[in-house]
């Protein structure tokens, strides 16, 4: 009887055990799962740049170097054109490339013009045939007249023959008239050059639709060339308009390239533009370059020297350097920028002067030609990848 009742007992343990043992397996791997779901995300995070808009630190001119205002700008050529054609058409000739030396009047481009030859031809032909049959009313005119002597025919038929001598000499200079037209429009499909100078960019190429302007559309070229008079070589440079009252017109002044910084040149101030620029607080200043060198090319990189009009040397102070208002956070002791380098930000404590219009003075902590992150986002921190926003 006993054997019979350990026959009917009920094993709990081992059932138990073995539904434990899938679950438990489970869990740990969805755990894994999320975990490394987790690194992963983290790491894609981390290598992705953050977007934010940029701001470059402007240092304009106005420091005061060697006993004279200095400043910087670029070779700008004084007489500068794009040269065009007067009608639309197709490129035809194309005489002149980059560096080409041009004289005033020469032909440097030619349109397409058939039509235009074929309707001056026609033209100068109708002018022939009228000046054919003026001819031929002069000597009726001159027998009416005759005739008439002789009692031969009447006055009414030499005052016929007087008016269609008038009537051929008005179509005669109607006719001229129309010619020197045509002439003048088959004149139009040559591109000559404006003045003498160099060709410093070809705008267009032979088989390519040109016109006057940009109505055409998108694949017609309105200048054929761009060329320049290098003899009228110029400096243009903004001064900080706190020194503007040291610069007039005729003063000399000392210029020096970029590009050749053991050779300076003399130059003196051509013009002083009667306005200022209220976001960078500048003059814009033009010096005439009056040692000519071929070396000297346009929008090369240039310093002006200005010669100080009394032998007292003005006192030396920093460049100002200006930032977008927006790029500054916070105020007094603790105003900072960010500053990008290397496509990464680091934040540097800065000392701001006053602001003009949309840009402030940063009068310490930045040397100018930063990249600054304008209206930085939160969260920045050093280090942080950053990419300026297209």
């Amino acid at each position: 009887m006993d054997d019979k009742l350990s026959s009917l007992r009920i094993e709990r343990g081992t059932p138990a055990q073995t539904a434990a043992r899938p679950s438990r397996r489970g869990l740990w791997i969805v755990l894994t799962l999320v975990v490394v779901a987790g690194a992963a995300a983290a790491f894609l995070l981390r290598g992705r740049p953050l977007e934010v808009q940029t701001g470059e630190a402007i240092a304009t001119g106005g420091s005061v170097a060697g006993g004279g205002i200095s400043a910087n700008g670029y070779v700008v050529a004084q007489t500068k054109a794009s040269v065009s054609a007067k009608v639309p058409g197709r490129l035809a000739y194309l005489g002149a490339s980059e560096g080409s030396k041009v004289r005033r009047g020469q032909v440097i481009a030619r349109i397409e013009n058939d039509d235009y030859v074929a309707a001056a031809a026609a033209a100068r032909a109708s002018v022939g045939q009228t000046q054919a049959q003026l001819v031929q009313a002069n000597r009726d005119y001159e027998r009416a007249n005759k005739l008439k002597q002789q009692g031969v025919i009447s006055e009414a038929e030499v005052e016929n023959a007087q008016t269609r001598v008038e009537v051929m000499k008005a179509q005669l200079e109607a006719d001229r008239a129309r010619a020197a037209v045509a002439a003048a429009s088959l004149e139009n499909t040559n591109v000559r050059a404006p003045f003498d100078g160099t060709v410093l960019r070809k705008d267009a190429e032979v088989g390519e639709i040109v016109a006057p302007s940009s109505a055409g559309g998108g694949l017609t070229r309105t200048a054929i060339v761009t060329m320049a008079d290098l003899a009228t070589l110029e400096v243009e440079v903004d001064v900080n308009e706190a020194y503007i009252a040291q610069v007039r017109n005729g003063q000399d002044a000392r210029v020096t390239l970029d590009a050749y910084t053991d050779t300076s040149f003399t130059g003196r101030v051509r013009q002083v533009v009667p306005t200022a620029d209220r976001q960078k607080a500048t003059v814009l200043v033009k010096v005439a370059i009056l040692d000519r060198d071929p070396r000297i090319l346009p929008e090369m990189a240039a310093k002006v020297v200005f010669t100080p009009e009394s032998e007292t040397p003005a006192a030396v102070t920093p460049r100002r350097v200006t930032v977008p208002a927006a790029a500054v956070v916070g105020e007094g002791a603790g105003a900072k920028v960010w500053v990008v380098e290397n496509q990464k930000v680091t934040g540097r404590t800065v000392e701001v002067g006053r602001a003009t219009g949309e840009r402030v003075e940063i009068r310490n902590g930045l040397a100018g030609g930063e990249r600054v992150v304008i209206a930085p986002p939160p969260g920045l921190k050093d280090g942080l990848r950053v990419k300026a926003a297209s």
